[in-house]
C-alpha cells in the first residue's frame, strides 16, 4: 500500500514550529505526492515554566505527548530537537532521521548595557541566565565570580528579560537563535574550551515508530550521513553514562577524512570537578567509540559525580 499522507507531531513553541515547517517544506518538495499536515501540541515541558528543568524530571520531557501521538496512530512521525531526545526511545519507536547541523556552539547573548564584555570580561557578579545544568557547571568551572540564574520560556521571552535587564547575558544555543532569524543577537560564540555542547545540538531528529519501511523511505530525503554519524556516537556517550538531558554532560564533534573524533565532559554542579577527555576512531564504529569515551570518563570518576548528581534529584 502507497503512503498517500504524513501527519507530523510536533510541539507549538515558536521554534519547534519554524523546525517542524521547514520538514514539512522539504519532504513535500522531495515528495509533492504527499499530503503533509501538522498536529501541533504541548508538551510538559512547554506548560511548566515556573520550575527549572532539573528539578521537574527530565524523561521526555518535550517528547511523550508527541510520541503518544505516534504510538495511537494519529500522526506517522515527530520533529525534535535533537537534543530534547532521549537515547532510550519508547517501545515501537525508532530515531528514523537526523538532519543536517546548524552550529551546535552555545552562544553568548547581551543586552545594549553589557555590549562592551565578552564572557571572559564579565565583571564579578555579572548574572547569567541558563536553564542548563551543562551550560552551568562548566561556566562555573571556568568563571567562578559570576552569577548565574535559572531563566525559562520561549527565546523571545528569554531576550525580554534580558533586555529589561533581569539579566546581564544569556548562554543560548547559537542554533535556535539563527533558525528564529536572531542571529544578529549572537555577541560571541563559545569557544569549545570553555564549553562543550550538547548532545545532539544544532541537528534535528525524526522519530517514528518502528517497521513501516514507507515513512522510513521518505525519511531518506533529509537523512544527513555526517552529522547522523557524530549525533550517534553523542548519543551513545550519553546512554552509557545514563544521563538525561539535564545532566552536566557535554560533547564535540568531527570527522576528518574517515576518522570521528569525540570530545566529552562531566561536570559537577558546583562546577568544582570536571572530566574530559577525547576518543578517536572509524566513522564505522560512531556508537563504539561513545561507549569507550563513557566508559573511560566513568573510570576516572564521571560516574561518582553522577550518581551524586541522581541522588540529590531523587532527595
Amino acid at each position: 500500500m502507497t503512503l498517500d499522507q504524513l501527519r507530523i507531531a510536533s510541539r507549538r513553541s515558536q521554534l519547534a514550529m519554524v523546525q517542524t515547517n521547514w520538514v514539512r517544506d522539504e519532504l513535500q518538495k522531495a515528495h509533492p505526492e504527499l499530503a503533509i499536515t501538522i498536529e501541533a501540541m504541548a508538551t510538559q515541558g512547554d506548560k511548566i515554566l515556573d520550575v527549572a528543568l532539573a528539578k521537574i524530571g527530565d524523561k521526555g520531557l518535550f517528547t511523550k505527548e508527541l510520541e503518544a501521538q505516534m504510538l495511537i496512530g494519529h500522526a506517522e512521525i515527530a520533529v525534535h530537537s535533537l537534543k530534547d531526545l532521549p537515547t532510550n526511545l519508547p517501545e515501537g519507536l525508532i530515531l528514523g532521521c537526523i538532519t543536517e547541523r546548524e552550529d551546535p556552539s552555545d552562544a553568548l547573548v547581551v543586552n545594549e548595557k553589557n555590549q562592551i564584555y565578552k564572557l571572559e570580561t564579565l565583571p564579578e557578579g555579572s548574572v547569567v541566565g541558563t536553564s542548563s545544568l551543562r551550560r552551568l557547571a562548566q561556566l562555573r568551572y571556568h568563571y567562578p565570580h559570576l552569577v548565574f540564574k535559572d531563566v525559562r520560556g520561549n527565546v523571545i521571552t528569554r531576550l525580554e528579560k534580558l533586555d529589561s535587564e533581569e539579566y546581564d547575558c544569556l548562554i543560548l544555543a547559537a542554533a535556535g537563535l539563527q533558525r528564529l532569524g536572531f542571529a544578529n543577537r549572537i555577541h560571541q560564540l563559545i569557544p569549545t574550551d570553555i564549553s562543550l555542547h550538547a548532545v545532539g545540538q544544532g541537528a534535528l531528529g525524526i522519530e517514528c515508530v518502528s517497521g513501516q519501511k514507507e515513512v522510513l523511505d521518505i525519511l531518506k530525503t533529509l537523512e544527513h550521513e555526517s552529522t547522523s554519524k557524530r549525533c550517534l556516537a553523542e548519543r551513545a556517550f550519553l546512554r552509557e553514562l545514563e544521563g538525561g538531558c539535564q545532566v552536566p554532560i557535554g560533547v564535540r564533534t568531527e570527522i576528518n577524512n574517515n576518522e570521528l573524533i569525540l570530545e566529552g565532559m562531566v561536570a559537577s554542579l558546583d562546577g568544582k570537578r570536571l572530566i574530559r577527555d577525547i576518543k578517536k576512531g572509524s566513522v564505522g564504529s560512531a556508537e563504539e567509540i561513545g561507549i569507550d569515551l563513557a566508559n573511560e570518563l566513568k573510570g576516572r570518576g564521571a560516574g561518582e559525580i553522577l550518581e551524586e548528581i541522581f541522588k540529590s534529584a531523587r532527595a
